[in-house]
């Protein structure tokens, strides 16, 4: 398959705007420079402009803070343009929405990045006969669970736990019934 090497620039640049968008659709991998819309188009071609109408895949992978998620986000608005279903639904915002929950509960700091995924996302976007987004599903595997009792020196638990702390005087607290469960056993070797 195509293998596209990205940096994560840390900062907002032009390359990701509409017309960009517009200038690699219906292009052929190569015609242009490379780019995560190429990488986009390549599937979105296979799967909607071909014969076939095959199932894709696009796997991004890289290490903590290499700008996965953005990545990933870019190829879903990529594919809501080109399939005339970003007017529609904001399908980008609403798979999306749910990345502050499940980073609370999956993200943690580590000595690399103060907001470290530890676990993978499997996000599947369904779309209709006319390629139009119809939904989405995402999924987490590999949840590093070993950080819940164990963390490496200057690394935290994740966030979920220090939020939780971080509100036990809230009068909202009570009603989650967890007052009872405060009790940190302090180990000493």
């Amino acid at each position: 398959g195509i293998v596209l090497v990205a940096i994560n620039p840390y900062e907002q640049l032009p390359i990701y705007e509409q017309d960009v968008i517009y200038a690699y659709s219906g292009q052929n991998m190569g015609d242009m420079d490379p780019h995560i819309f190429a990488v986009a188009e390549e599937a979105y071609k296979q799967m909607a402009r071909s014969a076939e109408e095959k199932n894709q895949s696009i796997i991004v992978s890289g290490e903590s803070g290499a700008g996965k998620t953005v990545s990933a986000k870019y190829a879903m608005r990529f594919f809501a343009t080109v399939g005339g279903s970003a007017s529609e639904t904001n399908i980008e915002a609403k798979v999306l929405a749910s990345n502050p929950i499940t980073e609370a509960i999956g993200n943690a700091k580590t000595t690399r990045n103060d907001n470290s995924s530890r676990f993978g996302k499997y996000i599947q976007i369904g779309f209709d006969k006319r390629y139009h987004i119809i939904g989405a599903n995402m999924r987490t595997y590999l949840l590093e669970k070993s950080r819940v009792v164990f963390q490496a020196e200057d690394e935290r638990n994740y966030h979920i736990f220090y939020q939780l702390c971080a509100s036990s005087s809230l009068p909202e607290f009570k009603d989650l019934g967890l007052s009872k469960c405060w009790h940190i056993p302090v180990l000493w070797w």
